[in-house]
Parts: structure tokens; C-alpha cells; sequence
């Protein structure tokens, strides 16, 4: 099959050219509106490739459309792809050689494998160098019969099964090492992710780091066991068939070394230009899953909007960027091959020519000529494999770069900082002028020197119209973000110099839309608690939440396994409510706790979570934030915020009569007037 670098050839040279011929000029369609339906979006690519040689009526457009399609023109240039996917220049590539040494730190503790694989590797190599000197040899032979015949077939079968047996002791223990290599290095991306500040997860996009988790790390995994395999073999092999070359005839050897290294040099141009491709590609294939895992994730309103065609169209955006992409890439190594096969022939014809005019004067022996065209066979073969495994190989190094600086990110210094752990947490929590805007939007001021106190077995609540920066103060508490100015104090310490790990064991949140894990029911309500607790003490804690009687209802009970459509949304708030009660917190945040419950869930948990936030024992700080002023009418105090401030303070009866922005909210629902 021609290579599919002959595409281009054909298309500047074919007799009719205008069948390739697509203008990248805006045009009215030629083909009929069903048939154009049909065609699949991938051909564009290949399209934009015909249309460089639109309109060849004149020679110099002709001559200056096949340059830019020509090794070095402007089609193959990716400087339009120079932005990443999601808008930002990307950092200068790393070198393979830093890539394989940061690879070579994940294996290192496992080394031993590597060793016995490029043991295995050395062993095989130098018993298939020897095979076509032997074949040769017994070929010429066999005119003469005897015993050297039979010798050379008997070492022959020897190096035969010596070099499988190694092969397969290579291939295994380097199929091992690529294992290892891949796993690690999802773990430690994994971990490192998992580390960020919550700042990190409002800028990167879920469907980019799956992307980076899976499709990138997948790339990386053909580093060892395939590409270092093969580059290291043939390597090997090629300097040993180069050496044996130059001793037979060092004329012909020097010919056939001229042509490998003509394919070095294009072995490395292809390299380098596969490795850029495939950092675009990569970024491409992570836009393409983040609309793919937004779609998916949100396709109950893609199916109540109709909105299926504007995603597919969203989501073939990104595939005919990623097709332009590996359609060069495909072209790039159709234009490899043609010179492997080209140089490859022409090498078997030159040694064929002066080989043959060498045995007619005498120089050289029809043994030798053969001998010397099976291993020039071998050295031009042993180099397509280095540059085939090469260009493999950059491409991995090119899909490693964001993996690596992803993996380089300095964790979030809330969970390496060893701060102070009190004796005992009392729940006094005083925000001191707190100002705060969200990295995202640092301009946009969401607490304005906010200045508030918040005293032990007290239930306080916070209500405000959206945006008022309800939530930012318990965001503020758990210390997802830190304050642009001013200080949180907890007991009198600040926040920043307590030991984050242990405060946040010590405090119980129920957000507004819990998401549960997909595990069973009992291990969901055991999540994240400190401490070792029975099966006994969760059905308490989903009694309390008014959990336990539709747990038990579920097919296997407490051991029915989470899924999106198992359990409503009151019923996931519920095991969530019962999650926090299970760890019986010094401090309760309720954010929305009850918006998703039926009126008489409602009614009991609010009894409940009064009932544990008044417990004198418990001496517990009940933060509730509602926007249904039913939940928080028994509040001990209630905290009205509008546009970042504190505007009003004190109970329910009280706000009531000052007639504020408090009574206001309250006349609107009927349920919460006194």
C-alpha cells in the first residue's frame, strides 16, 4: 500500500487535479444537500490538503500552493495551534532526555526488572547479529556438503532458540516496568491534583485532568515497554551489522552508512515535529472529554432543551481540530516512509551494482555479497525501527509535558503545614475586617471588612439574597480560600496557624447539594469520620436524619450500593445530615441542609438538628445558612447580609419588627410569618 505521504505527490502531479481540488475560500457547495449530509466532518482536513492546489490554470500559483504542502511549508506549520485548547500559550516542550529521566525516577525502586530486561535485551541482540553471517554461510555450504553445513545449521537452531527465549524474557520484563511506570505516575498525578487548593479545581475543567489521568498516561505507556524495547534493540543491532559491514568491505559499508544517516537526520525532524503534534493533539483530546463529560453530566437539561445537535456540534469542534492534527501527523509519516522505502531499495541496488562489478574483478566473493546485503538489509531495517520507535517515543514525551507539570505543582500548604491543635475545641469563631474575592474574579469584592462573632452552643443563622457572600463565609471557615484581608480566629487562634487535618475532623458540613460516592449506604455515612464506629452508631446517626426507614426499604439495605437514581434529593441530603451528625462535630454547618426535604422531613430535622445544637453537653456552633426562613426561625440569632455586609442581627422576632430587609424576605413566604 503506497504511503500517505503519496497523497501529496498525486495531487500536485495526477491527471485530474481537480477532483482534490476544495478552496479553503468560502464557496457554494457543489454537491447536492444529502450527499453533503453524509460526508463525514473528518474529511476537512484532507479537504484543506487538496485545496492548496485550487485553481492551477497558472504555474506560479501552482508552484508557490505545492511549496506550502512540501517537507518545511506553511500547511504543515501548527503555529495556529501554538494556544492550547483552552486559550493559553503553552510552555516550551521538555527535552526526551528530562522526560526519560523523570520516567526513570518512577521505576527506580523497582530497577532490577529494567536491568534484567536490558540483560535479556544485550543476549538476544548479539544472537541475532550473528544469525545472517551463519545463514549465509550454510547457503554456500550446502554446494559442498560435509560436516560444515550441518555445523552451521546445528548453531543456527542454537541462536534461534537462544535469542527467543531472551526475547521473551526482554518483553516481559519491560511490559512489567511500563506497568509500574504507568501506575505510579497516575497515582502521584492523582495525589498531586487531589492536593491543590480548591483556586486550582475553578480554573482546570474535570473532563482536562480525566484527560491527563487517562489518555495521557496511556501515551506514556509505551515508553518502556515498547519504545526504549525496540529503540535499545535495534540500536544494538544496527552498530553491530555496521561494524561487520565496514569489516567485510568498508566501501560498501560507508555507502550504506550515508543513507542511515540521511534517515537519522529525517528520523529526527520527523521526531521533533510528531512531539509537537502530539502536545496539540493531547490538548484537543481534553477539550473534547470536558465537553463530552459536561454533555453526559448534564444531559437531563441537554434533553429537556433539545440541545443534542449544539452539543455534537460542540463536541465535533474539537474532533476536527484533533483530526487536522493527526492527519499531519499521518502525512509526516507517509513522508517517513517514502524515504525508508526509496533509500532502502536504492541502498540494495547500489550494493547490487558495485558489489557485482567487486566479484567480477576478483575483490569480493558471491558468499561476501550476500553476507553484506543481509546485513545492510538489517542496518537500514534496524534503522526505520529506531526512527518508527522514535517518533512513537516523542509523542509520549509530548503527551508527558502537562502530566509532569501537573505532578510538579506544590500542594496546598493546608495539607503539609503542621499547625496547633487544641485541647479542646470550644466552637468560638470570630471574623476579624474579612475581606474576600475570589481568585477567579479579584475584582469583584464578595465580604466587605466583615467583622463577626460566633459563641458556643449557639445556632446562628445566615440569610441574604444570592450572592450576598452567605456561603463564602463557611467557604472562608473551612478554609477552602483564605482571606484577601483580615483574619478568621477560632478560640482566640487563627485559623491559618491551627492544624487544618485536625479542625476539619472536628467540624460536621452538609452542603447544599450533597454528592454521594458510589459505595453502599453505610460506608457513605462513614465517610471521612475520624474514628472507628459500628454499624450500631450509623443506623443511630440515619435515625437521627430520619434516614433509616427508607434505607431499610432499599434492596439491600445498608448495603445497597449509591447510584445517581437510587435516591432522591431529599433522601441523599438525609444520609449526608446523618454523615455529619456521625461525627458529632464541634462545629455544624448547614448550608441549605433542608432545601431538597418534604415538608414533614422538613419539620423532623429541624427538630433534630435543635435538639443536637442545644445539647448542653455538646456545646456545639450551629452555622445554618437557609434561604427557607421556616429552618431557622428557632435560631438563636439570625445574621442578614446584602451585598458583602452585615446589615442586620439578632432573633426572629426581633428582625420582624424593625421591618427590614429580614421582614421583607419573611412577608414572601407565608410560612415564616409569626
Amino acid at each position: 500500500m503506497p504511503p500517505p505521504a503519496a497523497l501529496l505527490l498525486t495531487a500536485a502531479l495526477g491527471s485530474a487535479p481537480a477532483r482534490l481540488s476544495v478552496s479553503l475560500a468560502p464557496r457554494p457547495p457543489r454537491l447536492r444537500a444529502p450527499a453533503r449530509r453524509i460526508r463525514p466532518a473528518r474529511i476537512r482536513a484532507a479537504a484543506a490538503v487538496g485545496g492548496e492546489f485550487g485553481g492551477l490554470g497558472r504555474r506560479r500559483e501552482f508552484i508557490g500552493r505545492l511549496r506550502n504542502v512540501l517537507p518545511g511549508g506553511r500547511w504543515w506549520r501548527l503555529e495556529e495551534e501554538e494556544e492550547g485548547a483552552d486559550g493559553r500559550a503553552e510552555a516550551s516542550g521538555a527535552t526526551a532526555a528530562s522526560a526519560l529521566h523523570r520516567m526513570w525516577a518512577l521505576v527506580a525502586n523497582d530497577r532490577w526488572v529494567v536491568f534484567l530486561g536490558f540483560a535479556s535485551l544485550v543476549c538476544a541482540a548479539l544472537s541475532e547479529i550473528a544469525i545472517p553471517h551463519l545463514l549465509a554461510a550454510s547457503i554456500f555450504s550446502a554446494q559442498n556438503g560435509g560436516a560444515v553445513f550441518y555445523t552451521n545449521a546445528k548453531l543456527l537452531v542454537v541462536l534461534c532458540l537462544i535469542s527467543g527465549v531472551f526475547s521473551g524474557v526482554r518483553s516481559c520484563c519491560f511490559g512489567i516496568a511500563n506497568m509500574i511506570l504507568v501506575k505510579r505516575m497516575r497515582e502521584m498525578l492523582f495525589d498531586s491534583v487531589l492536593s491543590q487548593d480548591i483556586a486550582f479545581f475553578d480554573e482546570e475543567t474535570v473532563g482536562d485532568l480525566t484527560s491527563r489521568l487517562g489518555s495521557d498516561c496511556q501515551q506514556v505507556s509505551r515508553v518502556i515497554g515498547n519504545d526504549l524495547n525496540l529503540i535499545s534493540r535495534n540500536l544494538l543491532q544496527g552498530i553491530g551489522a555496521l561494524i561487520y559491514l565496514l569489516i567485510l568491505s568498508w566501501p560498501l559499508g560507508l555507502c550504506t552508512m550515508l543513507t542511515c544517516g540521511t534517515l537519522s537526520m529525517i528520523m529526527v525532524v520527523h521526531g521533533r515535529y510528531q512531539k509537537k503534534a502530539a502536545k496539540f493533539a493531547q490538548e484537543f483530546t481534553a477539550s473534547a472529554n470536558n465537553v463530552a463529560q459536561e454533555a453526559i453530566t448534564l444531559v437531563r437539561t441537554v434533553r429537556v432543551y433539545g440541545t443534542e445537535k449544539q452539543e455534537i456540534k460542540r463536541y465535533a469542534k474539537w474532533l476536527d481540530k484533533l483530526y487536522d492534527v493527526s492527519f499531519r501527523q499521518t502525512m509526516a509519516y507517509g513522508g517517513w516512509s517514502l524515504s525508508l522505502n526509496y533509500l532502502y531499495h536504492a541502498t540494495q541496488v547500489v550494493a547490487v551494482l558495485i558489489g557485482g562489478i567487486y566479484i567480477m574483478s576478483g575483490k569480493l566473493s558471491a558468499e561476501q555479497l550476500t553476507k553484506f546485503t543481509l546485513y545492510a538489509e538489517w542496518l537500514i531495517l534496524s534503522t526505520w525501527w529506531i526512527g518508527d520507535n522514535w517518533s512513537s517515543l516523542m509523542q509520549s514525551v509530548g503527551a508527558s509535558e502537562k502530566v509532569f507539570r501537573l505532578m510538579d505543582l506544590l500542594p496546598s500548604k493546608h495539607l503539609t503545614s503542621k499547625g496547633l491543635r487544641l485541647q479542646k475545641l470550644e466552637g468560638r469563631i470570630q471574623y476579624e475586617d474579612v475581606a474576600f474575592s475570589y481568585p477567579s474574579r479579584p475584582s469583584v469584592p464578595i465580604l466587605k471588612r466583615l467583622k463577626l462573632t460566633l459563641n458556643p452552643n449557639e445556632v446562628v443563622a445566615i440569610v441574604g439574597l444570592s450572592g450576598s457572600g452567605k456561603s463564602t463565609i463557611v467557604n472562608l471557615l473551612l478554609q477552602l480560600y483564605e482571606p484577601t484581608n483580615g483574619q478568621i480566629l477560632v478560640d482566640g487562634v487563627p485559623l491559618s496557624k491551627l492544624d487544618t487535618r485536625w479542625f476539619r475532623e472536628r467540624i460536621g458540613f452538609v452542603g447544599q447539594e450533597p454528592k454521594l460516592f458510589r459505595m453502599d449506604v453505610s460506608a457513605n455515612i462513614r465517610y471521612g469520620c475520624p474514628r472507628e464506629v459500628s454499624q450500631e452508631e450509623v443506623e443511630w446517626a440515619a435515625k437521627q436524619a430520619y434516614a433509616h426507614d427508607f434505607i431499610m426499604a432499599l434492596p439491600d439495605g445498608y448495603n445497597t450500593t449509591v447510584d445517581d437514581a437510587l435516591l432522591s434529593g431529599g433522601q441523599k441530603q438525609r444520609v449526608a445530615i446523618a454523615r455529619a451528625l456521625l461525627r458529632d462535630p464541634a462545629i455544624l454547618v448547614l448550608d441549605e441542609a433542608t432545601s431538597a426535604l418534604d415538608a414533614e422531613s422538613e419539620h423532623y430535622v429541624k427538630s433534630v438538628i435543635t435538639e443536637v445544637s442545644t445539647d448542653p453537653k455538646a456545646g456545639r456552633t450551629v452555622i445554618i445558612i437557609a434561604h427557607r426562613l421556616s429552618t431557622i426561625q428557632a435560631a438563636d440569632r439570625i445574621i442578614v447580609m446584602e451585598n458583602g455586609d452585615i446589615v442586620e442581627d439578632g432573633p426572629h422576632s426581633e428582625l420582624i419588627k424593625q421591618d427590614g430587609l429580614y421582614s421583607r424576605l419573611a412577608r414572601r413566604q407565608n410560612d415564616a410569618l409569626p
